[in-house]
């Protein structure tokens, strides 16, 4: 069994102790079997399920061609979204006035990730995992995080996956916690509230560029997954060719971070343009804002560059505003933007070609076989039996 690095991730449902009357089991069990349905289309490559665990699902990724820490943060973060939304669903279009129906609204989601060395076993029809440090991100499910902070629902890094996913600067905004276990000792972590996550993209205002503000429109399908994609727009060597410049320096990272705020520095030959993020939104879209390079001063562009997810890959679609400030800055700005409108062609076909070509050499592994109707429906009997 050869030994392989990386990075483990357990996604756990919590509050399902509500659904234990026997009465209410079926109605109980549809709603984890939905709920865990939800975790694993959310659990993309590179990571790989290992398996499900009642209530919780069980995935690993290798360290050669992983996610930048701040994709794998969104990535965690998306998946809450989701799961928060598909629970306000349940319990807004629920008219069943059982304890399981009623309790829907207390069920919650926590993550625990870790960094390490492990072997891995094919066991029937799952992978299994084994190594010390498997052990300890098992053991990081039993914890007095709830104690210490309050939080009902968070994201547990180890120091060790913090390190390695290069999250230094972003876990200042994490809390710091340590757990002491037998024969392990002491375990640092980092921990991440994933309400406050819910609450702002509940929140936020959608910052979209509607049909009657639209110039022009253009798309190109790439053979790479959503997520990776998404990764790809926020790397600065790939994000130049998609923007045409030479280079690209982003700056005004929070706590190490891009989002809202931030500023994609595109220089081309002696020029810059600064593209002003307005909308950040992993995995879905992002809305730049510029200041078009006419003669008159305080003409305003937007660009959003937004991804679905297609049969083979991604649609990637950039959507040109037409632009504000002075009437006659607005006309020579847009019959500028529209003339390069094969230019930016090339530039996508360039982005294109560059992504799917690094995507190949990152050799990102193949999703394991799907995890068939009737284990999850296993793993969600188990969750409800009786400790």
């Amino acid at each position: 069994m050869a030994t392989k690095f990386g990075y483990f991730l357990i996604a756990d449902i919590s509050g399902y102790t509500q659904y234990l009357s026997a009465s209410e089991l079926d109605h109980a069990q549809k709603t984890l079997t939905a709920l865990l349905n939800l975790l694993i289309s959310h659990t993309k490559p590179p990571l790989i399920i290992s398996r499900l665990a009642g209530d919780a699902v069980i995935s690993y990724g290798l360290r050669d061609g992983f996610l930048l820490g701040q994709t794998f943060v969104e990535m965690l973060e998306d998946t809450y979204v989701s799961f928060r939304r598909a629970i306000e669903l349940m319990v807004r279009n629920t008219t069943c006035q059982c304890n399981a129906c009623r309790n829907i609204g207390s069920l919650d989601l926590k993550f625990f990730v870790h960094y390490g060395e492990f072997g891995v076993q094919r066991l029937d029809r799952h992978d299994e995992l084994v190594g010390s440090d498997v052990n300890l991100i098992h053991r990081l499910l039993k914890n007095s995080v709830k104690e210490a902070t309050g939080f009902a629902a968070y994201t547990m890094y180890s120091q060790a996956a913090i390190e390695a996913l290069g999250l230094t600067d972003a876990s200042t905004g994490f809390v710091l916690h340590a757990e002491t276990y037998d024969h392990l000792g002491t375990v640092q972590s980092f921990v991440q509230n994933m309400h406050p996550i819910w609450d702002k993209k509940r929140a936020e205002p959608l910052v979209l560029i509607g049909p009657d503000k639209q110039l022009m429109s253009l798309s190109v399908e790439i053979r790479v997954p959503r997520e990776l994609v998404w990764e790809y727009l926020s790397r600065p060597d790939f994000a130049a060719r998609l923007l045409g410049g030479a280079k690209i320096e982003i700056e005004k990272r929070r706590s190490g971070q891009i989002g809202e705020g931030s500023l994609y520095q595109c220089y081309h030959g002696e020029g810059l343009i600064s593209n002003l993020i307005l909308d950040w939104r992993p995995f879905e879209r992002v809305v730049f804002q510029f200041n078009m390079p006419v003669p008159i001063k305080g003409v305003i562009g937007m660009v959003e560059a937004k991804l679905e997810t297609v049969e083979g890959g991604t649609l990637l679609t950039q959507i040109y505003s037409k632009c504000t400030g002075p009437l006659a800055g607005r006309v020579m700005a847009e019959m500028g933007l529209k003339s390069m409108s094969g230019r930016f062609e090339v530039q996508m076909a360039e982005f294109k070609a560059a992504v799917e070509a690094d995507a190949v050499a990152r050799r990102t592994p193949l999703p394991a076989p799907a995890v068939t109707a009737e284990t999850i429906m296993a793993a969600a009997r188990a969750a409800l039996q009786p400790a």
